[in-house]
């Protein structure tokens, strides 16, 4: 009898033990990611095994990231939360807009962008970005921080008068952004209205660097201490403010966002998460792993890059060389907006900070709160993206160039960027300023100019100065010589021709000297840096004209209103009848793809110029 039940008791724990190991390996063996193409495919996943594809789709992003580049720490940390959004909302119908992009991965891989994620940011592939024209789930593109509230809410008023009132309206916005003028203009208009909006407050204290300002140190306290029963900003601008929750517990964000759901009208859900979340490294250096380059994907560290015998980043020459000029004149501060650590301006935040400035996600304010300083008498060098400062045009004429306040703008990643496409391109600051009066507008041929026009703008000048350079690396190593003054306007033959002139700015030197290295009769063409867009040399640009002609220009941006515009209209000035052809980029908005794939594309590589000249020798 006892034998018989030891027998029997056996059988039912091996069976249990068999069960328990069977379902272990089930769970181990099925990917939930693979069965998933679009958000409807979501939907039927139990919520119980939701946690497993978060760590899926983590893994996923972390292993194509490491191998094929990309922004990294954003996406890592919305994962729950945009699986709990498409889980919840019936998109493509309900409408998310994130903002900014960065975070963004995995909503692509959810809506059927997984087999094709590996061309993320890749010529040809898909976007790094949201993009309206790749997917009906990209509801509007959003490159540029700070703007998702307002399209949102124009998307929802839209509904309202088109009767389509069950449709919701999802605007995710980083802390970062939210404190961006924009975001409060759509906040103050979107609070006084009856649309069914839902802003999701991604509060994880970073944008690219960290959070900055008096609304960073009030999202701290929240997280602290809770919302205040009083004196909640949100509320006070008429939102129904929840939170704040845990934007890492999947089980409380689809409650949440299911009752949010039910209630109309203005909505804030207040969500914290941990940028890089999952990823250790990331987690623990946040600013490097924004975009981290090559890692070991299992690891997380970063794969090793030997840049002690490469040039220096134009980024950094600025940066090395501002805190010199500092050191010794006590009048020079610096302003960011946002970018401390792109523009390399971090340098002389740790040497001086109390004459270094990040202003947050504000050009506008960054170019006005620049005017301010410069009417005192100070030497303000104002380092924005090329990008960016175009969300600062009435500043940059109104407060700056009207009242001739020497600002000093410093264009970052001026030209083409490569992969962060056509969001990001810094090509329209030459077509867009050179109409401005007042400004003077340079581009450094390499690192040595631009070091010297950085002393020679902090010696003093009687108007505004915007210097454009490229993002990526120069060309020489020898690039820390004692400093020298440049004269303004005045450009420089590069080398000599006798039948064609090939004139250029900035960087695009480079590309058209190798194009006449390699020309079978390059002893025809010259080659002269300008330097400046404006003023122009004409005392220079007179002696071209009548020894040469043919003139071709090349430049790194928009051609309608650009460089070569200015040349030829120097040309119809004073009735000159050479020939000018115009290489740069056309009337398009460029994709993304490496920086040299592009200038392959829009004919400004030195390959491309090669072809140019051939029709002329």
């Amino acid at each position: 009898m006892l034998l018989s039940f030891f027998i029997v008791y056996s059988k039912v724990q091996i069976n249990y033990f068999t069960n328990k190991l069977e379902t272990y390996l089930c769970s181990v063996s099925k990917n939930i990611l693979n069965s998933i193409k679009f958000p409807e495919d979501l939907r039927k996943v139990s919520p119980q095994d939701l946690p497993q594809l978060a760590q899926e789709l983590r893994e996923f992003i972390i292993n194509i990231i490491a191998v094929k580049e990309g922004h990294l720490g954003a996406s890592l940390g919305v994962i729950e939360l945009t699986i709990a959004l498409h889980y919840v909302f019936n998109t493509p119908l309900d409408i998310l807009i994130w903002d900014v992009g960065h975070q963004a991965y995995g909503h692509k891989i959810l809506t059927g962008r997984k087999a094709n994620f590996h061309t993320n940011r890749r010529l040809g592939g898909i976007s790094g970005f949201p993009k309206m024209s790749e997917s009906k789930y990209d509801a509007f593109g959003t490159g540029h921080s700070s703007t998702a509230i307002s399209a949102t809410l124009g998307m929802a008023i839209a509904a309202q008068l088109t009767g389509d009132v069950e449709r919701q309206h999802i605007a995710i916005v980083g802390d970062a952004s939210i404190a961006s003028g924009m975001a409060f203009e759509a906040l103050n208009h979107a609070g006084v209205t009856d649309t069914n909006i839902l802003v999701i407050l991604n509060d994880n204290a970073i944008g690219i660097d960290p959070s900055v300002g008096a609304l960073k140190a009030y999202f701290t306290k929240v997280n602290l201490n809770g919302a205040p029963e009083t004196d909640n900003l949100f509320e006070a601008l008429n939102f129904k403010y929840s939170g704040p929750i845990d934007g890492h517990n999947l089980s409380d964000l689809i409650s949440e966002l299911k009752r949010l759901k039910d209630i109309n009208g203005p909505k804030v859900l207040h969500v914290i998460t941990k940028k890089g979340k999952g990823l250790r490294q990331a987690e623990e250096n946040q600013v490097t792993y924004h975009a981290p380059g090559k890692f070991d994907a299992k690891t997380g560290d970063l794969l090793p890059q030997n840049s002690d015998k490469l040039p220096p980043k134009f980024q950094d020459v600025f940066g090395k060389t501002i805190v010199e000029l500092a050191a010794q004149n006590e009048k020079i501060v610096g302003i960011t907006p946002a970018m401390p650590t792109g523009s390399s301006l971090k340098y002389m935040m740790e040497v001086f900070p109390s004459r270094a400035f990040d202003v947050g996600i504000a050009e506008q304010h960054a170019v006005t709160f620049a005017a301010g300083l410069a009417s005192q008498g100070l030497f303000v060098f104002c380092n924005i993206y090329s990008t960016f400062l175009q969300r600062a045009y009435d500043q940059v004429i109104h407060d700056v160039c009207l009242q001739k306040l020497p600002v000093i703008f410093c264009l970052d990643r001026a030209g083409m960027v490569g992969e962060d496409g056509a969001t990001h391109h810094g090509i329209f600051d030459i077509a867009f300023l050179r109409c401005i009066p007042n400004l003077i507008i340079f581009a450094p041929r390499n690192e040595i100019e631009l070091r010297n026009m950085l002393f020679t703008a902090q010696l003093g000048l009687n108007k505004p100065m915007a210097i454009r350079y490229p993002r990526g690396r120069g060309t020489g190593m020898n690039w820390e010589k004692p400093f020298s003054k440049m004269e303004i306007g005045k450009g420089k033959q590069l080398i000599e021709g006798s039948e064609i002139a090939i004139l250029t700015i900035g960087t695009m030197a480079i590309n058209a000297l190798a194009a006449i290295e390699n020309c079978t009769h390059s002893k025809k063409v010259a080659c002269y840096d300008m330097r400046f867009i404006k003023p122009l040399d004409e005392i220079l640009l007179h002696s071209i004209f009548k020894k040469y002609d043919t003139i071709i220009t090349v430049e790194d941006g928009i051609l309608k209103g650009g460089f070569g515009s200015s040349i030829s209209e120097f040309a119809s000035k004073h009735s000159y009848s050479n020939k000018v052809e115009m290489l740069g980029i056309s009337d398009e908005f460029p994709e993304h793809g490496t920086i040299q794939q592009l200038q392959n594309l829009v004919g400004i590589s030195s390959e491309t110029i090669g072809k140019t000249l051939k029709k002329y020798t």
